[in-house]
């Protein structure tokens, strides 16, 4: 979930920092997330349960990542 979160934090801050609207902010923040959960595709699971599948988790999406980012993007559209 950090893979998204952690770049969506950065990502809508400094984009307040730069004055920003909370829209614009969001938008750039749900950018951020998604290209994090993309990164995360070639990875191999260290942590959760994606873990269990050991090396064979590197090509596939990390599924708690990827929940991650349907929640920041859920709240930009909320907030459209």
């Amino acid at each position: 979930m950090i893979d998204a979160l952690e770049p969506a934090i950065e990502a809508f801050e400094k984009a307040v920092q730069e004055g920003c609207g909370l829209r614009d902010a969001m938008r750039l923040a749900e950018a951020s997330a998604e290209q994090g959960m993309k990164d995360t595709i070639p990875m191999v699971a260290r942590k959760g349960r994606a873990s269990y599948m050991g090396e064979r988790s590197a090509g596939h999406q990390d599924p708690g990542v990827t929940s991650a980012f349907f929640l920041i993007k859920t709240l930009r559209e909320v907030l459209d």
